[in-house]
């Protein structure tokens, strides 16, 4: 069973979730895990102007993204961060890229989920991932969220991204705020939980 998080972070903090999400992932016995980074669509000089050099260099090891990759999986976690209340730019490429693989059917079935981050608390996290299942329904994928049983949802003794959408963190208007405790551990959460019905989806399959 394979699990593929494809994700875009510009900063660092998807990529901080998505790390974390892979752990739980992992946690599941017989899940290969594979992070990918889908392909920047922006020059290094305005990535520089952005500030944003540092944390591309701390990814550079990671490697990038293609189609053929979501169809090698059984299950697929995203990661992006929020663009005026939606996907990125980068995110947005990348996904229209997979006509070939909506043509053929290679995605229907396959477990999807999505990770999200906005700079404020309601930066539009979770319209970011309510319009990027439209994407994965188009392609047949079965949705899986982040459930209530992550009790750090619940809490309201501190500021904290996350809902029944899926995980989420806040990273402050100028970047400053990486994830925190709760947001990592409902990242690993969602890893392990969309590995697990991965797992039973193949069962049924089998059946």
């Amino acid at each position: 069973m394979k699990v593929l998080l494809a994700y875009y972070s510009m900063y660092g903090h998807i990529y901080e979730m998505i790390k974390a999400a892979a752990e739980g992932a992992k946690s599941v016995k017989g899940m290969e895990v594979f992070i990918k980074r889908v392909p920047e669509t922006l020059s290094a000089e305005v990535l520089g102007k952005m500030g944003a050099l540092e944390a591309q260099k701390a990814q550079a090891s990671v490697q990038v993204c293609s189609p053929d990759d979501l169809a090698a999986a059984d299950a697929i976690i995203f990661g992006t961060p929020t663009r005026f209340g939606n996907m990125c730019g980068q995110m947005r490429q990348f996904l229209d890229s997979t006509g070939g693989l909506w043509l053929k059917g290679l995605l229907v079935g396959k477990v999807g989920s999505v990770i999200a981050s906005s700079a404020t608390q309601h930066g539009g996290q979770e319209s970011t991932i309510l319009s990027f299942h439209t994407t994965l329904l188009h392609h047949g994928m079965v949705i899986a969220g982040l459930p209530y049983t992550f009790q750090g949802q619940m809490g309201i003794s501190e500021m904290t991204g996350g809902s029944p959408y899926g995980a989420t963190t806040i990273a402050g208007g100028q970047g400053e705020r990486m994830p925190s405790k709760n947001e990592l551990d409902a990242a690993r959460y969602q890893g392990r939980y969309v590995a697990r019905l991965a797992e039973r989806l193949a069962g049924l399959k089998a059946e």
